[in-house]
């Protein structure tokens, strides 16, 4: 028999166009090509003598391909149509009809054996929005999908099922990101992230920013328009992030779990209180979450389950990967209290109030559940804002990011006794949102040095949020001194990759060397394994700090505290 074609070689052989579906034939050649030639986005005019067949509509699928919520019998595929994305109504020059939407699923990158076909009629109250559930499939195996739709095919994307839940399946390779700012870089990383081939990326928030355009010279690309604050200005600025090429790489290249953090709506948004400097007033904030709930759903793989219903919308949830591991992904901004000591870093005794949570009640039962119920081997809470305690003042006081749970350590110290009680085997945490690659031992009191570890964290950096980044030196590292069970810090822009099997977690950490400029390699900065019932991080690989690295301490944690708090 021929060889199997790559994983690799398939998606960009996708990426680039695909020939027929379902008889139709080819249709991204020709003269759709020479369209595209005289007009990059299909909604310009055209300058040159008209085609001497019938003009070719604009190519709907600018914006990619997605496939989400893994199951072991299926998954989520996603797509919008959009032929002109930056129409300033939000509605990607989409009339106001359904439109029917052909996808295929098949369990080959040529599409010879497909499996499952089917029509979905896309409405325009969902800005012609794609939502395909498929169930019935095989467990553990690779699937290829696309769409047609208006005379064109959509690129390809792969998908794949977790592991029958009797079964442990191959190694998990898993990476999660977060934090990618379109003005401060390139989503270099993210094309990287998508050569690695994983089974599964988690996304844990901030996918875009909502701020207007920048002003500054700096900017490696710029937001369109002004910041947003309703239901087309989200459109737009998801609509702007997902042209991007390397984005599109990315979600081709596996499912998908996504959940936001602030800038999905709003920076450091709490409940429903919007930020301290929003131009929003907080008796309008619903009406703003809303907006920004239903252009979320619209642009993500997610189930129905988390359709939003107006200024709600649920999506915490459990994602099981067979006996393996078992996801649970939080939302700590849509149910949390308000921050009591303002969204900074602050010395904030009223943080440790046992009535305040930052997930609240109902969502607090449901995680001790959920972890209580020894669903799997690894238990990986996939949530956005630090777990662990970081304290910036080495002296008797503490001084802490009230966003995060040491704003809220009395239900921080709620959910670790609690699966420390239910004697949770491999308790894991996996967060994004400060720009900076972390792993960290949790402990059940952090201001006992003789504490033992009852878990870890593993924090990943930004996309781009930030700008290059710089090395930090950690003999010099005020933060690891302060804290002696945060194990690593660095402050480059990347991702996390990890490989799970039912012996050992293995973390790398991997960071490109600058995101403001094209063509950036990326590396493995550190490496970390933890193993079964092991609460620890043994560091296997660090790499030294180049020149530029951070090395006087004031100065860090002054760059820690302005990046964390910046909007």
């Amino acid at each position: 028999m021929p060889a199997q074609p790559s994983r690799r070689s398939l998606l960009l052989a996708g990426l680039g166009g695909v020939a027929g579906l379902g008889g139709v034939g080819a249709l991204t050649g020709g003269p759709a090509r020479a369209a595209r030639a005289r007009s990059e986005d299909g909604c310009g005019p055209d300058p040159g003598p008209p085609p001497p067949a019938a003009p070719v509509r604009p190519d709907p699928f600018t914006l990619g391909v997605a496939s989400g919520d893994p199951a072991h019998d299926g998954f989520v595929i996603w797509t919008r149509l959009a032929p002109c994305p930056d129409a300033e109504d939000g509605r990607g020059g989409m009339p106001y009809r359904a439109v029917p939407v052909f996808w295929e699923v098949a369990a080959d990158g040529r599409f010879r054996d497909v499996v499952r076909s089917g029509m979905y009629l896309a409405r325009p109250e969902w800005a012609h929005s794609v939502h395909v559930e498929l169930h019935g499939l095989r467990p553990g195996r690779d699937y290829w999908y696309r769409f047609k739709a208006l005379g064109h095919i959509s690129p390809v994307g792969r998908a794949c099922t977790a592991p029958h839940p009797g079964t442990y399946g191959p190694p998990l390779v898993m990476a999660f990101a977060s934090c990618a700012h379109y003005e401060h870089g390139l989503f270099t990383a993210y094309r990287r992230l998508a050569e690695d081939e994983p089974d599964l990326v988690v996304h844990l928030g901030d996918y875009i920013y909502e701020n207007a355009a920048t002003r500054k010279c700096t900017a490696v690309r710029r937001h369109d328009g002004p910041e947003a604050v309703d239901l087309a200005g989200y459109r737009l600025r998801h609509a702007l992030y997902k042209r991007d090429p390397d984005l599109q790489a990315a979600h081709a290249a596996a499912p998908w779990l996504v959940v936001w953090d602030d800038h999905e709506v709003d920076n450091n948004w709490a409940g429903d209180m919007p930020e301290e400097r929003s131009p929003t007033p907080p008796e309008e904030f619903p009406l703003r979450r809303a907006a920004a709930f239903r252009a979320y759903y619209e642009h993500m793989p997610l189930r129905r389950s988390s359709l939003p219903r107006g200024p709600y919308m649920p999506v915490h949830r459990r994602v099981h990967w067979g006996r393996l591991a078992v996801f649970h992904v939080l939302d700590t901004r849509q149910y949390r209290h308000d921050q009591c000591c303002g969204d900074g870093w602050r010395h904030c005794p009223e943080s440790a109030d046992p009535a305040r949570s930052i997930l609240g009640p109902e969502q607090e039962r449901w995680l001790l559940r959920g972890l209580a119920a020894g669903l799997a081997r690894w238990d990986l809470i996939a949530q956005q804002v630090f777990f662990a305690q970081r304290d910036a003042d080495a002296g008797p006081l503490k001084l802490t990011s009230q966003d995060a749970w040491d704003g809220y350590a009395a239900c921080r110290d709620r959910i670790t006794r609690g699966w420390v009680r239910a004697g949770v085997r491999n308790p894991v945490v996996l967060t994004g949102d400060v720009h900076t690659h972390w792993a960290a031992e949790l402990k059940a009191d952090y201001d006992d040095p003789g504490s033992p570890s009852v878990g870890v964290e593993l924090v990943t950096t930004s996309i781009s949020s930030g700008g290059d980044g710089r090395d930090i030196d950690p003999s010099a590292d005020p933060f690891l001194a302060i804290n002696p069970h945060l194990r690593y810090h660095d402050a480059r822009r990347g991702y996390v990759r990890t490989r799970l099997t039912p012996e050992t977690l293995t973390a790398d950490f991997v960071a490109v060397p600058y995101v403001s400029r094209p063509g950036a390699p990326a590396e493995v900065r550190a490496r970390f394994v933890v193993e079964d019932r092991v609460p620890a991080l043994h560091c296997v690989h660090r790499k030294p700090p180049a020149r530029g690295a951070f090395r006087s301490g004031e100065d860090l944690i002054r760059w820690t505290i302005e990046e964390e708090t910046r909007p």
